[in-house]
């Protein structure tokens, strides 16, 4: 069955919302799919906040430089500029839109995070700021007549005619049957790949899809090895690895080793507001240290009405557990939480595919280099969604949405099948998840990858349905690239490479199908 729509926007995070906003607003028919709820998304999840250079005190080459330097000498700079010069509009065009961010005598509360030289990061009711985006964002998109979500429906792959991007397979939410839909273009914003990870602080529909749809279509892929670890993940055993914001460290909370003595003071100069690559290794070198699996992050110096003021959802999630944030450390590890690569885009979200763009955490525009600032995400988002959204509607404004039988038949994929991959998809994904963890997590090493890909490829000689093959693929690309980089930069560290050489490494790696990890500068293509 082929149904058919102007554009298709694959994700309802900050990313893909905002591009469907800008593509309604030039008269076409969107259509948003979602893996699950249209809410669900990292977005959501999104505790800390969005920096903007909006307060007084603070400049927009003050949060370019911070963000440079977060890079480890690998972000583009034009990114960046358009980043932090953009970011401040899109901001208050969210306030305008009903977004409300905490305030104290009616202005604006900025606080200051890790790596930050200026207190920029503005927050939504403590700590839930991701979730009054996105309820912000939902109320903008159903208030466009043109605007329709089809929550539940797991995409597959990209369908491509005739050298275009020009659809999506997907399974139908209600029989859970294949459906394609075709369309002029598609725009990816299928957010990152934290879910590929045993110990992760993303939502379980965080599994790398769109990366894998995009590179089997064709797509180059760009820095995929350079995955953040969050510092302060929840570590009790039976509860999730719920993220305890940068923001607590920000606030002046300090890391404690099971001997309760701090010790983030004798890694870094920074101590707690190093960059996050630098607290997650110091974290796994004073667990080795110490001989434990835990640290501990110390809060106890602010009383009880503070803490649940500044970080509700933080302090009600660990009463959950047993746990009182103003009373005693709370026992935290890193756990996978951002991946800085991903398809590669130009700065209008333009990929090396025709017809196809891409916007968020999927994409790797080159703004955050090989290790990102705190809380730039979800300023990416949105800036880089909405020029996704707007180079879409006008590359294509002219072509035509390809019939159901020039496009690429549907997978050939039964209700049967959907069935039986459940029980398969389980066992590789957890397989899958162990082995990333273990092989390529925080310390990586030449004899780790390749075992693991040797792992990979004997998973993937199993008749495999797309579900799985995708989370399999994306996890293929880390290891190979993170095999490619023979130094040690932002947050990729190769015990074998310990050093970063910018003589030999200050470049992108990008992959494609049926080639090798290759080095590449600055992105510089276009797409029609």
């Amino acid at each position: 069955m082929t149904l058919e729509t102007d554009f298709i926007v694959v994700g309802s995070g900050i990313a893909g919302l905002r591009a469907a906003v800008e593509l309604a607003g030039r008269g076409a028919r969107i259509t948003v799919l979602t893996k699950d709820r249209r809410e669900e998304s990292n977005t959501e999840y999104a505790q800390g906040g969005v920096a903007v250079a909006l307060s007084e005190e603070d400049e927009v080459s003050l949060h370019e430089e911070d963000t440079l330097a977060a890079g480890a000498g690998l972000c583009d700079e034009r990114a960046v500029e358009v980043l932090v010069g953009e970011g401040r509009r899109y901001i208050q065009e969210l306030i305008e839109w009903g977004t409300e961010f905490d305030r104290e005598g009616g202005q604006l509360l900025f606080t200051r995070e890790a790596a930050h030289s200026r207190p920029r990061i503005l927050h939504a009711q403590g700590d839930a700021t991701g979730r009054e985006i996105v309820r912000a964002l939902l109320a903008r998109a159903g208030a466009e007549r043109n605007i329709s979500f089809l929550a539940h429906a797991e995409t597959e792959s990209l369908v491509v005619s005739e050298g275009r991007v020009c659809g999506v397979r997907y399974l139908d939410p209600l029989v859970r049957a294949p459906r394609v839909l075709t369309a002029r273009g598609v725009v990816l914003a299928t957010g990152g790949a934290g879910a590929l990870y045993l110990h992760t602080t993303n939502p379980p529909v965080a599994t790398g899809d769109g990366m894998a749809m995009a590179f089997e279509a064709g797509a180059e892929l760009a820095d995929m090895e350079f995955v953040q670890f969050h510092p302060t993940a929840l570590n009790v055993e039976g509860a999730p690895r719920f993220l305890l914001s940068e923001a607590l460290r920000g606030e002046g909370g300090v890391l404690r080793n099971a001997a309760g003595r701090r010790f983030m003071p004798r890694y870094h100069e920074s101590a707690e507001l190093a960059p996050r690559d630098v607290v997650t290794r110091s974290i796994v070198a004073e667990m080795k240290r110490t001989e434990t699996r835990t640290v501990f992050l110390d809060m106890t110096a602010f009383d009880a009405a503070h803490l649940r003021r500044r970080f509700p959802k933080i302090y009600r999630t660990c009463l959950e557990y047993g746990l009182d944030l103003a009373r005693e450390p709370i026992p935290v590890s890193p756990a996978a939480h951002y991946v800085m690569g991903g398809v590669r885009t130009d700065l209008e979200g333009r990929t090396t595919l025709n017809g196809l763009y891409a916007a968020g955490e999927v994409a790797c525009t080159g703004v955050h280099g090989a290790n990102r600032l705190a809380s730039n995400s979800l300023l990416e988002g949105l800036v880089f969604g909405a020029r996704a959204g707007r180079a879409a509607a006008e590359d294509l404004k002219n072509s035509h949405v390809a019939s159901g039988d020039s496009a690429v038949e549907a997978s050939a994929s039964t209700r049967a099948d959907v069935r039986r991959v459940s029980a398969a998809s389980a066992a590789v994904r957890k397989r899958v998840r162990r082995l990333m963890w273990e092989r390529v997590g925080i310390l990586r090493t030449r004899e780790g990858l390749e075992r693991a890909l040797s792992e990979f490829e004997q998973i993937a000689s199993a008749p495999l349905l797309p579900g799985p093959r995708n989370f399999l693929t994306t996890a293929s690309l880390i290891a190979r690239s993170a095999l490619f980089r023979e130094e040690s930069r932002g947050a990729h560290y190769r015990l074998d490479f310990p050093r970063r050489d910018d003589q030999h490494w200050r470049a992108h790696s990008v992959t494609r199908r049926g080639a090798a990890v290759t080095r590449a500068e600055a992105v510089s293509f276009t797409s029609t």
